[in-house]
């Protein structure tokens, strides 16, 4: 089950004082804050009703076990391989449908609790809110799967050879199993949406990749169900073959992760250099347009200081959720660190990169982020523009030409456009001296050594 969308994840740094601009939750938006209250508190509700009315059954209570044993093998594995900050899907979902469809509708609201604890403990730790808001996400989208599978098959472990057989019952697993993707994944995505209003659906719901990893993960919860409907011991057969398949899911993870940056996640500078020098040699050779932006968010320091890391993180957010929306899908957009983001724009001559430079800027003036308490925060930002071949004819003299251009927009007042003019004597010693001027250029020259 994915969790809230990575575009509006937060990075926590520990202060002393306990007030509402340092708990993580109380510091989102109002609406987020709400909607976290409002599913918990049904999840706890439900709950506690169904604690007082459900009758104890040592066969549904042993299935149950063995459930959880499975799944907090699973997380062991996840944390032997290790899953950092960018890897969202775990495979965990294998053990959520069959406790949903088999049991009662309080065991699918409290499973997700003791995994996602082990998760918080054993994993890696993240805001708590967010672990307690999929869980009951997971737990609340599992009772509502088992009611309506239960509505086909009164007593899925009364008498599972009955249906089992029936055709008619297993598309009924399958299509709950499809209810329970989809209701966890739209609880999810309203949060997303909540904390991140200028995000487009579509980008908090599913991607083609991410509705492939669901189909996965609905196919081995709907086996592992079969397979748990049969026998519970049988249940320790499923294991092996869900832990190999997670972990390679984990593994074309973290191999995607360390292209990524993750407090934006965009491209990090040397997965975005390695992209750039593709385009850069595809274009020479088909005689095309291309250009490169360098986008720099104007005063960022005064940001964090008078703020917190935290709203100065939201802001770095913001802008490269911003940069993402107004960009072709390909268009490669990538973070160099601090406040400092890259755009390569194929096919764009100057007039174009020029227009699509000054929508960014527009874009970004017109953003207000939240801020403590009822404060807010608006920033603006300075781009140059290049060229391929006016302005060079490889990344590094490309790069070099946009950030002399950036250098010229801070001069100017910030909050603007440039392109690089006709460098004078001055201005080419200040690209030439890195110590003077640490430009992308040098920093750029020095990862290549570094990756070589």
């Amino acid at each position: 089950m994915p969790p809230v969308n990575r575009s509006v994840k937060r990075v926590v740094r520990g202060v002393p004082q306990r007030n509402a601009a340092t708990l993580p939750l109380l510091a989102q938006p109002k609406a987020l804050i709400a909607y976290v209250a409002t599913v918990v508190a049904l999840e706890v509700v439900l709950a506690g009703y169904l604690l007082v009315h459900t009758p104890i059954r040592v066969s549904e209570l042993v299935l149950f076990a063995a459930v959880l044993a499975c799944g907090a093998a699973c997380v062991e594995a996840i944390r032997r391989l290790g899953m950092p900050a960018g890897v969202v899907r775990d495979l965990l979902s294998a053990w959520w449908l069959p406790v949903a469809l088999l049991l009662p509708s309080i065991y699918a609201l409290l499973a997700p609790i003791p995994l996602y604890a082990l998760l918080q403990l054993r994993v890696r730790r993240t805001l708590v809110f967010r672990r307690v808001l999929n869980a009951a996400a997971i737990g609340l989208s599992g009772a509502a799967a088992g009611v309506v599978f239960r509505w086909f098959v009164p007593e899925p472990l009364g008498n599972p050879s009955a249906w089992l057989g029936d055709g008619r019952s297993l598309m009924a697993a399958v299509g709950c199993g499809v209810l329970f993707a989809v209701t966890s994944t739209a609880l999810v995505a309203v949060a997303a949406y909540s904390a991140t209003p200028e995000l487009r659906w579509r980008d908090v719901l599913w991607d083609g990749e991410s509705l492939l990893l669901d189909l996965v993960e609905l196919c081995v919860g709907v086996l592992v169900t079969l397979v748990c409907a049969m026998s519970t011991l049988l249940i320790a057969v499923t294991l092996p073959p869900v832990i190999l398949l997670q972990r390679s899911l984990l593994h074309q993870q973290l191999q995607a992760a360390a292209r990524t940056d993750p407090k934006t996640g965009l491209l990090n500078a040397p997965a975005w250099q390695r992209e750039a020098d593709a385009e850069i040699a595809r274009a020479l050779r088909g005689d095309e347009d291309l250009s490169v932006l360098i986008v720099d968010i104007d005063h960022f320091k005064r940001v964090n200081d008078a703020h917190g890391h935290l709203v100065g993180d939201q802001v770095l957010v913001g802008v490269a959720t911003m940069l993402t929306h107004q960009l072709r899908e390909y268009d490669l957009v990538g973070r160099f660190g601090g406040e400092e983001f890259v755009v390569l724009l194929p096919k764009a001559d100057l007039a174009e990169a020029c227009r699509v430079a000054e929508r960014l800027r527009n874009q970004v003036a017109r953003m207000v982020l939240p801020a403590e308490g009822p404060a807010t925060v608006a920033v603006t930002i300075s781009v140059g523009v290049a060229l391929l071949r006016a302005h060079g004819r490889d990344l590094i003299e490309l790069l070099a030409a946009a950030d002399l251009a950036l250098y010229q927009a801070k001069d100017a007042g910030r909050d603007r456009v440039s392109v690089p003019a006709q460098p004078t004597a001055a201005d080419r010693a200040l690209v030439d001296r890195p110590a003077q001027a640490p430009s992308l250029r040098w920093r750029l020259a020095g990862e290549r050594e570094d990756m070589a």
